[in-house]
């Protein structure tokens, strides 16, 4: 007997399940509250030159600025740029006089913003750009910052990964709850930029948690026939904390108490663990039969079946234990030690980099589409509900493979299609972007549930470490991408898309996981243990 028929037995879907997933949907909720949390927290509002003597109505661009601030070729005002001296105008009778006099020809000579700048705050009190003047030359620190973000969730992929696989998912769901709590405390109370890259860092390493533990402990808690509609559902939590984002940020207009706002929710995320289970298959591989045992007669209460004493005693659990034993740890090396599992873990990271540089390059770029960064956030929010039932529908019939790669080659189409209409038609970049932002988000939620599938329990939250891993490479260099538009314009679009296609590409070199079960160990997947049932599903 297997561990698929004891859940059997126990009841693989039920009021234990649900309550595991409403148990685990504030992390859910959580996450993209931080993640997308530099749409508001690193917000540029329009900035000028601070010149001595300025009106102080900032709206007001009069004749007095004109003769401080040069002009963009656009038209607008200089942002980063004063004249060295003040300029009298054509159109005043200094300016007639000195003109007819040939003394405006030469072009006149500017400095940068030597006694810092003023922002317009009628959007944003406060945001970290305007706390530490991270705009003109220091701009590229501003995207830095996400960067040093999801360059901490990388390494925090990676020790997660490995750790939960050694001591188990609660113990580090647990970590992960204080180590945010903690250090995003640290942050919104950052007295210099050093010291919130430093803490946001070591935040994004701590939320990593929340990526790799929450989805395996579910679906380790279901049965093949319900895993699609258990994945979809506490997907819809993201989406939920996305629109969230969009209220707080709306309003709560200081980054300090904004940044306070989205962390507190741990405190009661951390008292809700004394709910959530630990992983039975995690602990049979381990060796702890007895808890396991215990885990499991709680789940039969609660789901209302009837056991048998012989069938779920605890001599019955050790002998699915004995089958289901690791005597070695898990290692990252045992990912490419086996030529299938080689072969599916070089496809999965290539697979998540292009799902997390497309996703993040869609999310945290929400400009040019005619609406306020609020409208915006909403929307996007909006949009991915449809795309939820979408990867219902697309995983249960058509399968987890080409749903990926379908799901990716509209990220890249979406991307392209931008590239051929023009800036003036913000309506149909605004549609373009929506419809890349839902099949964006329907990659995400596939590359999730076809992972977990993917790998054996052994190495299930090793293998989502290390495409986590990669995934937040992806996400990291998102903005550092978004800064190519110096060179060309269309270049950061181009890029986006042109990784998402190589990615769908990629994807249909995995193997179908549709109906089948989820691997226990490397044998299993070695011998493509993971075959379909023919069973009814109605998930």
């Amino acid at each position: 007997m297997g561990f698929e028929e004891l859940l059997e037995q126990v009841g693989g879907f039920g009021p234990f399940q649900l309550r595991n997933v409403a148990l685990l949907a504030l992390p859910r909720v959580l996450l993209p509250l931080h993640f997308l949390l530099p749409i508001f927290l690193a917000a540029v509002p329009a900035h000028r030159c601070a010149l001595p003597g300025a009106p102080a109505n900032f709206s007001h661009q009069d004749v007095w600025l004109e003769a401080h601030l040069p002009r963009e070729p656009d038209g607008t005002l200089s942002s980063c740029l004063r004249f060295a001296y003040p300029q009298a105008l054509p159109n005043t009778t200094l300016g007639e006089e000195r003109q007819s006099r040939g003394e405006l020809e030469d072009e006149p000579a500017t400095v940068p913003c030597s006694q810092g700048w003023e922002y317009d705050r009628s959007e944003f009190s406060s945001t970290i750009a305007t706390e530490w003047d991270l705009v003109c030359e220091q701009k590229g620190l501003n995207r830095a910052a996400s960067t040093f973000f999801f360059a901490g969730v990388l390494v925090g992929a990676v020790a997660f990964g490995y750790l939960s696989d050694r001591f188990g998912r609660r113990r580090l769901l647990l970590v992960a709850y204080v180590s945010t709590l903690v250090l995003g405390l640290a942050s919104a109370a950052s007295v210099s930029y050093v010291m919130f890259a430093i803490t946001r860092t070591l935040t994004g390493s701590a939320l990593a948690g929340f990526t790799i533990i929450v989805m395996p402990l579910e679906l380790e808690w279901l049965d093949v026939e319900h895993r699609t509609v258990a994945g979809v559902l506490s997907s819809t939590f993201w989406t939920g904390g996305m629109m969230l984002l969009a209220l707080v940020g709306y309003l709560i207009r200081d980054w300090r108490w904004l940044l306070l706002a989205v962390t507190l929710p741990c405190a009661p995320g951390i008292l809700s663990l004394w709910w959530v289970p630990e992983s039975a298959r995690w602990l049979l591989t381990q060796g702890h039969v007895k808890e396991a045992h215990r885990y499991l007669l709680h789940c039969a209460r609660l789901n209302g079946r009837p056991v048998c004493e012989d069938s779920l005693s605890q001599e019955a659990v050790s002998k699915v234990a004995a089958g289901e034993r690791v005597v070695r740890r898990p290692s990252y090396l045992d990912l490419f030690r086996t030529p299938r599992l080689r072969h599916i873990s070089l496809c999965c990271v290539v697979v998540w980099f292009g799902v997390n540089f497309s996703y993040y390059g869609l999310s945290l770029d929400v400009s040019g589409l005619g609406l306020n960064v609020y409208q915006t956030q909403l929307l996007f929010g909006a949009v991915e509900l449809p795309s939820k039932l979408l990867v219902y529908l697309s995983v249960r019939y058509a399968g987890r493979r080409l749903t990926q790669a379908g799901t990716l080659l509209g990220t890249a189409l979406a991307f392209g299609t931008r590239l051929l209409v023009s800036s003036d038609m913000k309506s149909w970049s605004t549609v373009l972007a929506v419809m890349g932002k839902a099949f964006s988000e329907a990659a995400f939620t596939t590359a999730y549930l076809f992972t977990s599938e993917l790998y054996p329990t052994v190495l299930r939250q090793t293998g989502m470490g290390l495409t986590a891993l990669v995934g937040r490479l992806g996400g990291s260099l998102a903005p550092l991408a978004a800064l190519l538009d110096g060179v060309w314009l269309s270049l950061p679009k181009l890029t986006y898309g042109g990784i998402a296609l190589l990615a769908a590409g990629t994807a249909l070199l995995l193997p179908e996981t549709r109906q089948a079960q989820l691997p226990e160990t490397i044998q299993d997947v070695e011998r493509k243990r993971c075959v379909h049932r023919t069973v009814s599903v109605y998930v």
